[in-house]
């Protein structure tokens, strides 16, 4: 099985900065491929906000391109969110794309329980 644990997640003010964490752990023979961030707010759909494959190709949503930036050290994986603004606030969701067994065949798509970000005016 694989885990994943996000940290980072606060209080912000319009214009300001945090840098949220996630880090994959796992037991017997994993390997972890594709991670992303999601977002979601009552009410709403989850929304992907950045995602970067195993090739390090990474993807942003359009609202937050220029000022989100995605990155990823092995299997932990980082969301580095500059100049935020109150629409940025919701519960930050990690994922990944995992492979498990003694021959990596079962495929795993692993939530993190989230991390909540709040921006104010």
């Amino acid at each position: 099985q694989v885990q994943l644990a996000e940290s980072g997640g606060g209080s912000a003010r319009t214009g300001g900065s945090l840098m949220l964490s996630c880090a994959a752990s796992g037991s017997g023979n994993y390997k972890v491929y594709d991670m992303s961030w999601y977002r979601q707010t009552s009410g709403k759909e989850r929304e992907l906000v950045a995602a970067i494959d195993w090739r390090d190709e990474v993807t942003y949503e359009e609202s937050v391109k220029g000022r989100f930036t995605i990155s990823r050290d092995q299997d932990w994986l980082y969301l580095q969110m500059d100049r935020l603004m109150p629409e940025d606030s919701a519960v930050y969701y990690c994922n990944a794309v995992a492979r498990t067994g003694p021959w990596l065949t079962q495929v795993l798509n692993v939530w993190g329980p989230g991390t909540e970000v709040i921006v104010s005016s």
